[in-house]
C-alpha cells in the first residue's frame, strides 16, 4: 500500500546524478513527524522540486550543447528541473485542501526526459 509523502521526502531523477529532497510549504496538514504532507501539486521546479545535482540526458539543450564541444563524450551539466505537471497518480482517497495527497508511488515528469520518483517518502503514514 502506497505511503504518504512530506516535507524532506528523498527524490531520485533517471537523469540526475544526486538525490534532492521534496520541499512542501505548509499547509496545515502534518504528520506525525509534524513535517508537512505533500499533495500532488507540489511539482513546482526549484520550489518543490530541487536540483538533482547534475543532468544527464541529451534532450536537455546544456548537456547536449556540451556533449557536442566534447566530440559526442556525454558531458552532464547542472540540473535545473523543468517539471510541468503534477505528480501522478496520488493517493485515490486522502485529500488535502482538496488535492489529492502525493503518495511514494507516484512520479513527475520533467521536460528533459527524466523521471522524478519518490525513493523515501519521510513517514510510514499509508494513503490509499
Amino acid at each position: 500500500m502506497p505511503r504518504l509523502v512530506q516535507n524532506g521526502a528523498v527524490l531520485r531523477c533517471n537523469q540526475g546524478v544526486s538525490p534532492s529532497s521534496l520541499v512542501v510549504l505548509p499547509n496545515g496538514s502534518t504528520s506525525a513527524s509534524e513535517q508537512p504532507l505533500a499533495t500532488v501539486m507540489d511539482f513546482v521546479p526549484m520550489t518543490n522540486i530541487l536540483s538533482f545535482g547534475m543532468c544527464r540526458s541529451q534532450a536537455n539543450p546544456q548537456v547536449a550543447a556540451a556533449t557536442t564541444a566534447a566530440q559526442g563524450v556525454l558531458t552532464p551539466q547542472p540540473c535545473v528541473p523543468v517539471t510541468t505537471d503534477p505528480w501522478s497518480p496520488g493517493a485515490s482517497i486522502v485529500t488535502i485542501d482538496e488535492k489529492k495527497a502525493l503518495t511514494d508511488d507516484s512520479t513527475c515528469a520533467c521536460k528533459w526526459a527524466g523521471t522524478v520518483s519518490i525513493s523515501d517518502p519521510g513517514t510510514t503514514v499509508q494513503g490509499e
